[in-house]
């Protein structure tokens, strides 16, 4: 009798340990329209760091499950429901829009998975409606803007012109700004989501005579406003300043279009650390291609999730131990932004830059202005209650 009882647990353990072997993670984010490089960007990222791990996390082999949202919030929503009810994912990565990650929350909420945002950090999330299994990998929503704002404020200019798309980001980065900054506005336009034409709203900005402009426009819309901001004659002219408008994909589509672009950012690619230099060699290596923020963002989430499922010996059924390891390995794993911890909101504490597209010896490159922000804290966090 004692050897069959033996035996059974035996068997259950061995049944146990074999549910935790494999760690399931579903990847949503936007892969077809004119924002899918933000998308594919985190995938690859997070992909080129789970190659590098020998696709494990903790030991433990890794499957990637990865699906389009569409930029939809509804399908966002329905894509988190699928992942946690039929595929049985042990964390999600990707919710890379603001507007879809807010309809995506209630179900994150409601099944307790850890999720890790490799791109939006609206301010509800950073505030009231903050999750112990959410985490923001890249920034709060306002943190580049912030930077940008205060950056703005020292370099003396007093009447900034600001425009955006219209939706919860937008509105969170023109706030951000505007904290920081602290000076006239000239106008504050939101134009809608996915807009691609600006002439209209370039000449209403010219005609207003703003000592500078600053907007938040990404991917494709980015990269159309900044040629059209061109065709006007305005750049050289008119200070620009922007956030998630400038990385390496828009960089390669408008060459010396963006020459003299001034943005805020927690990393480039000439952020000089070993890690960084790594992480970018063997990026360009594999993708033939320079990495983006949401290129690291992707790439730290990988290594992170590495570092918590190591920290619990590959037992990753436990939601809520896996958030508290998420959480500890925060401050632990190798960031390739030099220093990175997550703050009692899930939202990031990291430095921030002014950096500058230059052309330097015939090559267009990335120089540091300044440290504008050193380990920033979003201003959202004293409203988070857990």
């Amino acid at each position: 009798m004692k050897k069959t009882t033996l035996a059974l647990a035996l068997a259950a353990t061995l049944a146990a340990g074999a549910a935790q072997a494999e760690v399931r993670i579903g990847f949503s984010g936007v892969l077809s329209g004119p924002m899918a490089a933000l998308g594919q960007d985190q995938y690859d990222g997070f992909m080129l760091a789970l190659e590098q791990l020998g696709g494990k996390f903790g030991g433990q082999p890794v499957t990637v499950l990865r699906e389009d949202d569409q930029l939809k919030p509804d399908v966002g929503a329905q894509i988190v429901q699928k992942f946690i009810e039929r595929d049985k994912v042990n964390a999600i990565v990707g919710l890379g829009f603001s507007n879809v990650l807010m309809a995506e929350t209630r179900r994150l909420k409601d099944a307790g998975v850890v999720a890790l945002s490799t791109n939006a950090g609206p301010a509800p999330i950073a505030g009231k409606a903050c999750l112990p299994n959410l985490f923001v990998l890249g920034w709060q929503n306002d943190g580049m803007s912030e930077a940008m704002g205060k950056y703005v404020k020292d370099q003396g200019y007093k009447n900034v012109y600001l425009m955006t798309s219209n939706y919860q980001a937008g509105k969170d980065k023109l706030n951000g700004f505007k904290r920081f900054y602290g000076g006239k506005v000239a106008n504050e336009v939101y134009t809608p989501l996915g807009q691609l034409d600006y002439a209209a709203e370039i000449a209403a900005a010219q005609n207003a005579k703003p000592d500078a402009l600053f907007v938040f426009y990404t991917g494709g819309i980015g990269i159309n406003f900044t040629r059209q901001l061109n065709q006007a004659g305005l750049m050289g002219k008119l200070p620009f300043f922007s956030e998630s408008l400038i990385d390496a994909n828009s960089v390669a589509a408008l060459k010396e279009q963006a020459v003299g672009a001034i943005y805020g950012t927690p990393w480039a690619p000439t952020l000089d650390n070993p890690a960084n230099k790594k992480f970018v060699e063997a990026y360009e290596a594999k993708y033939k291609r320079t990495p983006t923020e949401f290129s690291v963002n992707g790439y730290d989430a990988a290594n992170l999730l590495n570092a918590a499922v190591a920290s619990l010996g590959g037992k990753v059924n436990d939601n809520k131990a896996f958030a508290a390891a998420v959480k500890k390995a925060g401050a632990e794993f190798p960031t390739v932004r030099g220093k990175f911890a997550f703050n009692s909101n899930n939202m990031p504490i990291q430095h921030f830059y002014a950096y500058q597209v230059v052309q330097e010896g015939g090559k267009i490159t990335y120089k540091q202005l300044a440290q504008v922000l050193t380990d920033h804290q979003d201003a959202y966090v004293a409203e988070c209650k857990m």
